[in-house]
């Protein structure tokens, strides 16, 4: 123990502050449909270039690898260009992020639920500082998703990646209990665990806008912790991401239904809150009055 605390030991830094701590391990899931794949390509875009989205800031630029599972190549490229026109990405983020999607392949993406799928993604992680896999249902296609047994093979590799330094980003589906899909014991290893949800009052015509919840935060705190709601607004051809912290969405929502003359029970039930909660917001717009 005396050799142990007496080494020096390397402090541990992030890539994108707070959420992806350097060699992070981290999950973000959501519902089929709900912009995971925005997120998650603005994420990467953030870690390449140094650059910030949502609440979160990338310390400086490192190299990613993003492996997609299913989406159409124009698809990412029409997202991709967008996005970098709206989060103003420096010309060193387009060559700090690589990608790797289906129809540029030869033959089938690799099972990384499997030794020989993990070896044949190999070649492509030399000097990659954060690997992001969209997604875990075509990407790692071996077992039963349920069955934390047949999680192993891909968390012993996870683990493998982490003791050699890269960071990993895993978007997943949730299932229907709005939790993520499959066995829980995912979740063991992650350092963070982001949940994208859908917002109470939402109409698909809005497109891309969830609350972004951490369940599982390991050293994030205080307003670092906190829920928000993103929005993704589109112009021409340039994407770009509103931020708002989510007791100021409700607020506008419940400023509107009292204006309509509900009352607290109807309020509550209306935004599926408690009546003690609708309470503090109230009094908070009446202090902000």
């Amino acid at each position: 123990m005396d050799d142990f605390l007496s080494m020096a030991l390397p402090e541990r830094d992030y890539l994108l502050y707070p959420v992806i701590p350097t060699q992070g391990i981290v999950i973000m899931f959501a519902p089929r449909g709900i912009g995971k794949t925005f997120a998650a390509l603005s994420a990467a875009l953030a870690v390449a270039g140094g650059l910030s989205v949502f609440n979160w800031r990338a310390p400086k630029a490192n190299r990613v690898l993003y492996v997609d599972g299913e989406m159409p190549a124009l698809a990412m490229q029409e997202r991709l260009s967008a996005l970098a026109l709206g989060m103003a990405a420096p010309a060193h983020a387009m060559k700090n992020l690589s990608l790797l999607t289906p129809d540029m392949q030869p033959r089938p993406m690799p099972d990384l639920a499997t030794v020989a799928g993990q070896m044949a993604l190999e070649p492509f992680l030399e000097g990659i500082n954060m690997l992001v896999l969209d997604n875990l249902a075509t990407l790692a296609r071996t077992g039963k998703e349920n069955e934390s047994q047949s999680w192993q093979p891909m968390q012993s590799w996870l683990l493998d990646l982490r003791r050699r330094g890269l960071a990993v980003l895993l978007i997943h589906h949730a299932g229907k209990s709005g939790d993520q899909r499959g066995t829980s014991a995912r979740e063991d290893i992650m350092d963070t665990v982001i949940s994208l949800r859908r917002p109470r009052q939402y109409s698909m015509a809005e497109g891309a806008r969830f609350e972004v919840h951490l369940t599982k935060a390991r050293g994030i705190v205080g307003d670092d912790a906190k829920p928000f709601e993103v929005h993704l607004k589109a112009e021409e051809n340039i994407l770009h991401w509103e931020v708002q912290e989510l007791e100021d969405v409700e607020m506008e929502q419940l400023k509107g239904l009292l204006a309509e003359g509900m009352s607290i029970r109807e309020c509550a039930e209306e935004m599926s809150m408690s009546k003690s909660a609708i309470h503090r917001l109230k009094r908070r717009l009446e202090g902000l009055a």
